[in-house]
């Protein structure tokens, strides 16, 4: 799909002050609060825009260690894996990788011991063979995506 100048516009109004009501974005982007409705209805039906809650940082709920753990997976065993993981409250994503690794997960814990805990609490399960972690030390670009959606309307 692609989106246009002022679904951007709508986009990065939401993003900056998720709790806005329909009236005020239309009013802000001086345009009918139907066709703000409409354009919104559009983007969540597209799968563009994917929700509107809080985001939450695991730091500020004392866990503190980011870490990216790669997953080898026994053959065949992709789902058992993946509900080991879902179970895992610190789990906090999981996406299918190319390469030596099956799966690349975003993983919090209060401290390295915690996170041991939880990579240990994983392989024991003989659906996940091995693990490699790397611990995030800083993050100089948080997760964003206000500059492709920025650019988005040029394409």
């Amino acid at each position: 799909m692609t989106i246009d100048e002022l679904d951007a516009r709508l986009i990065a109004l939401l993003r900056d002050e998720p709790r806005l009501g329909l009236m005020e974005a239309s009013r802000r982007l001086d345009v009918a609060r139907g066709t703000v409705q409409a354009r919104l209805a559009k983007l969540e039906a597209s799968g563009v825009v994917r929700g509107h809650g809080p985001e939450i940082d695991p730091a500020r709920l004392g866990y503190h260690v980011l870490a990216f753990v790669f997953l080898q997976i026994a053959q065949g065993r992709l789902t058992e894996a993946v509900a080991v993981l879902d179970s895992t409250a610190e789990v906090l994503e999981a996406t299918a990788t190319s390469g030596p690794s099956d799966l690349l997960c975003r993983i919090v814990a209060r401290d390295t011991e915690h996170l041991q805990e939880i990579v240990n609490r994983l392989l024991s399960n003989n659906a996940i063979r091995r693990s490699t972690s790397y611990i995030a030390l800083s993050q100089p670009i948080p997760y964003r995506t206000a500059p492709l959606v920025a650019k988005a309307p040029q394409a």
